[in-house]
């Protein structure tokens, strides 16, 4: 490590005013946020209305009350998925701005790794750092990597994974490697912020999975260098490193849909943007003066380490008067995607803890209302499968008809059990289903419908015909995961609440199939709640239109086996398998030169 150079780190206090370090340029258009959040409330708001004119022809119940208010949380996140995606589309139409010439900076490229393969992070860097010499920026880049890691075992290959690249590496390079794993990643950072962080004007947060251009750093540093009131700009980092058909169905959803998402989120978020952990640049000293991360402290007393604290950083940032910016257009940012659904849920399930945890923030005093959107929001997406999950059970006991409603048939046995009006028979419940399908794939259709216009655009997928039947692969398999997405975050909402699974586990990089016994053991509840919806079906008491749902939770330990299976039958290409990024292929030459030299003198050795 290079000499210390110290920089402090306060603990920011939630409940009282922050210090507002730099006065930002105030944005006094709304119209983006208008034309996201108007739409999406009327429409909502519209339909709460039409169905609330159906059920109170004979009389409102709060078990009805219940019911519309889940279908109007459901569907509000719908609705502006769909304005996000329309603002979007219309904002894709401004020009693109050229990155300013700026002063250099001494900018640090951070690499945090718990038990990570060291052939493939160092690989990673060995690519970064040969491309960005190629860079003419003027700025200066030191390299380190971070290790929380516990394995002794994979903590010495890091160590001659170091020697090896320190060796030929354009760029300064160094390793620090903590015995004590404490606070996890938050603590990581602080340990170094509060290190070395004074020496450089500025910090590149990496995961071990990420791999960015040469060109995609530099103009993230030009861009810093050029604002002074930014503190954290974030780029959008596109799926690499797919070849199960679960991780080739997530990278081409991201590289095909994902673009018009994030075009719409950074014209309505604007300097109130968010932080994903990772592919980012930060301003130092703002980092350290402003998000300096406290313990919660839950009811029973216990510290709680804040988990999701990316968005909590952006919004304390943001609170200091900060701005933090999300750049979309800025190419060459990569990370890499769980292979299978088992791996992607476990993910999923570290993320939903961390995300609840938001909901406690909520209060925090000073921050922007859009900080707390975006804190709310990223509860609420967990908090959905929840709510899905409960319609799902309202829309089973309705029955096909009013012979087989179940609520009704209770109701008339119990006098004193609330009135269901037979105002919601299954036709209506069909036609909502169909909206709410038709609104969640809205969005994928837009951007469809886009890329099919443009020959270009088209070609870059293989083709017209190529990309279409890609969409088409696409879609189906989004419809047979989602329910079985559902019930698994529901199970994951539960289990936060109930403070149950709170160890945070290096994610599995190497896609492997599990065996059959695993699959079982981990898909065991959607098996049996698709398998009631089935005998339910048989017996004529659920609409046939659950039949996909039922479908999707009866076959989830096949789907989930089919998930780590090869992606070459059903291809799904997207530009970034059809044309290989130049840094992906480096950096898998670098992985196996790396590799070489770590296991050739323990082969020698042996």
């Amino acid at each position: 490590m290079p000499p210390p150079a110290p920089l402090a780190m306060p603990e920011q206090d939630f409940s009282a005013s922050p210090d507002i370090a730099v006065s930002p340029p105030v944005s006094r258009d709304p119209i983006w946020r208008i034309a996201v959040f108007a739409p999406a409330l009327l429409t909502t708001g519209l339909l709460i209305w039409g169905l609330h004119g159906l059920l109170a022809s004979s009389g409102m119940s709060a078990l009805e009350y219940l019911l519309l208010t889940l279908i109007g949380l459901t569907f509000v996140w719908v609705s502006l998925a769909v304005s996000t995606v329309t603002v979007g589309l219309i904002g894709r139409l401004d020009p693109a701005t050229k990155t300013p010439r700026t002063d250099p900076m001494d900018v640090a490229l951070l690499v945090p790794v718990y038990n990570e393969t060291p052939w493939d992070v160092f690989g990673n860097a060995a690519a970064m750092l040969d491309d960005l010499e190629r860079q003419s920026g003027g700025h200066q880049y030191t390299l380190f990597v971070l290790s929380d890691t516990q394995d002794a075992a994979i903590a010495a290959q890091e160590w001659q994974a170091f020697q090896a690249l320190s060796a030929t590496a354009p760029f300064p390079v160094h390793y620090r490697r903590r015995a004590d794993n404490t606070d996890r990643k938050v603590g990581n950072l602080l340990d170094w912020i509060t290190g070395w962080g004074a020496a450089y004007e500025a910090m590149l947060v990496l995961d071990a999975d990420s791999l960015m251009t040469g060109r995609a750093i530099d103009r993230l540093a030009c861009e810093l260098a050029a604002d002074p009131t930014s503190g954290l700009i974030q780029s959008c980092p596109q799926l690499i490193g797919a070849d199960t058909l679960f991780a080739r169905m997530q990278q081409f959803s991201n590289v095909a849909y994902g673009w018009l998402l994030a075009e719409g989120l950074a014209h309505w978020a604007r300097t109130e943007g968010n932080y994903w952990g990772h592919n980012a640049i930060i301003r130092t000293r703002a980092f350290a003066s402003s998000a300096g991360i406290p313990h919660l402290r839950s009811l029973t007393g216990r510290s709680d380490l804040i988990l999701s604290h990316d968005f909590v950083e952006a919004s304390l940032l943001r609170r200091s008067g900060w701005r933090v910016r999300f750049l979309p257009r800025i190419s060459g940012s990569f990370e890499e995607t769980p292979g299978t659904l088992i791996d992607y849920v476990k993910r999923d399930n570290r993320w939903c803890r961390g995300n609840l945890q938001h909901l406690r923030l909520l209060t925090t005093r000073g921050l922007h209302p859009v900080s707390r959107f975006h804190l709310f929001q990223g509860a609420a997406a967990y908090l959905m499968s929840p709510a899905w999950f409960v319609l799902l059970v309202f829309w089973a006991l309705l029955g096909r008809d009013a012979d087989t409603n179940v609520i009704s048939y209770f109701n008339e046995a119990n006098p004193l059990f609330p009135n269901w009006p037979p105002a919601m028979t299954h036709i209506d419940s069909a036609v909502f289903l169909v909206v709410m399908y038709g609104m969640l794939l809205a969005p994928k259709l837009a951007c469809a419908t886009i890329i099919t216009a443009h020959a270009k655009a088209a070609k870059l997928f293989g083709g017209r015909w190529a990309f279409a039947r890609a969409v088409l692969v696409e879609l189906a398999l989004s419809v047979a995961y989602a329910p079985v997405l559902m019930i698994q975050q529901t199970r994951a909402v539960l289990r936060s609440i109930l403070g149950h699974g709170t160890g945070w586990n290096p994610q599995r990089r190497d896609a492997r199939a599990y065996p059959l016994a695993t699959l079982f053991k981990f898909h065991w509840v959607e098996t049996v709640i698709g398998a009631l919806l089935l005998a339910g079906l048989a017996a004529g008491l659920v609409s046939w239109w659950l039949i996909p749902i039922m479908v999707s939770l009866v076959l989830a330990v096949p789907l989930s086996a089919l998930s780590a299976t090869s992606s070459a039958m059903l291809r799904l290409d997207n530009p970034l398998t059809l044309r290989e990024p130049t840094i992906v292929a480096r950096a898998r030459d670098a992985r196996a030169d790396i590799r070489a030299q770590i296991e050739t003198p323990n082969v020698a050795a042996e």
